[in-house]
């Protein structure tokens, strides 16, 4: 390189760096950028009284009465509720136009009456919204923000944007059970500094009846620590190659997801795989596939996990309570985990909210 095109190249660097400061200025950065340095940060935990937004990123509910509903559902937990202004859209599949959704949840963030954020449904459309979110003001405004299903996007996005802790867990469309309100208080409310999480419910073993639905089976042993990262495993995929992809080095990865046969399961786990993520992977945990469609010529779940993960070695459990069931846990993405497959626990190392 010459001297002269050594200082144009100079000259270009210095330019492009000049307009990122600008953009930076307004609020415009391409979200990638705001990735760089990001510290984790956490949200205030809930009380007693607390104002909770409700918003529809993805798709909606079918009608205006089961909105309703889910307002009731955020009060009966002890808080208020407050409706995005444009809860009761619908477009086909999606809950009103892309910039509609988004500026309900940009707004709920800049909303200083506003404490946490709350998913009625997931569906599809969230990951439309990726490019549309207020980064910076999400980043100085950190609030509890769940969900599940097609949410892991934006939850998944935030994270690694803002280094804001969010969370994978229940929708105020569907009730709690207790299993799922117990794990909600004393993940969200009432913090400890370390937390077993996602353990199967209680069972009541009779003579002639055991545990069937709630079975932990370990694929690859052995314990791992890292920061959580996951959520519905076809969400996560569409990840992959964006400015949104979480950081998968040494991570404890948790994955469930719902409808996907065993082929369509290994499809998008050997996608994963190709990529190298898998093997950055500190431990995998895996939540329950539901509804998975099995038919009289497939390799079972099971075969399939094993299949994929045995090779790698990395510490493996599958069972957690974690996807499209009933009793579901909350899972802090962002926070300190820990995975001991023989004993079939995931401890949190640290509390998930202030």
């Amino acid at each position: 390189m010459t001297l002269s095109q050594h200082n144009v190249t100079r000259r270009r660097l210095i330019k492009a760096a000049g307009g990122l400061a600008a953009l930076a200025s307004t609020g415009m950065l391409p979200p990638k950028a705001l990735a760089q340095g990001a510290q984790t940060t956490k949200p205030d935990r809930l009380r007693a009284g607390a104002t909770v937004g409700l918003v529809t990123p993805a798709s909606n509910v079918p009608e205006n009465e089961d909105l309703l509903a889910a307002m009731d559902l955020v009060r009966s937990l002890g808080f208020q509720a407050k409706a995005a202004p444009n809860l009761r859209r619908r477009k086909q599949y999606l809950a009103g136009s892309d910039q509609q959704r988004a500026d309900d949840l940009n707004g709920m963030f800049a909303d200083d009456e506003v404490d946490a954020i709350f998913c009625v449904r997931g569906g599809y459309g969230s990951g439309r919204l990726l490019r549309d979110l207020d980064y910076q003001t999400i980043a100085s405004h950190p609030k509890i923000l769940m969900g599940y299903s097609d949410i892991t996007a934006i939850l998944n996005a935030i994270n690694v944007k803002t280094g804001m802790v969010t969370y994978h867990g229940p929708i105020a469309g569907d009730n709690f059970s207790s299993y799922t309100y117990e794990q909600f208080q004393r993940i969200l409310m009432e913090p400890r500094q370390v937390t077993r999480i996602a353990e199967p419910p209680a069972f009541e073993q009779q003579p002639g009846v055991v545990e069937r639905e709630n079975r932990l089976t370990p694929i690859v042993p052995g314990r791992a620590e890292g920061k959580l990262i996951g959520g519905n495993l076809s969400l996560l995929v569409t990840l992959l190659g964006t400015p949104f992809e979480p950081d998968f080095d040494g991570a404890i990865l948790f994955m469930e997801d719902v409808s996907e046969p065993p082929y369509s399961v290994d499809r998008m786990l050997t996608h994963l795989w190709l990529t190298g993520h898998l093997e950055r992977t500190a431990g995998i945990v895996f939540g329950k596939f539901t509804d998975d469609g099995y038919d009289s010529n497939t390799l079972s779940m099971e075969q399939v996990l094993r299949e994929r993960f045995e090779p790698l070695g990395i510490p493996t459990l599958r069972g957690a309570m974690i996807g499209h069931i009933e009793d579901q846990t909350v899972v802090p993405i962002g926070v300190r985990a820990r995975l001991d497959v023989a004993d079939g626990t995931l401890t949190l190392l640290e509390p998930a909210v202030r």
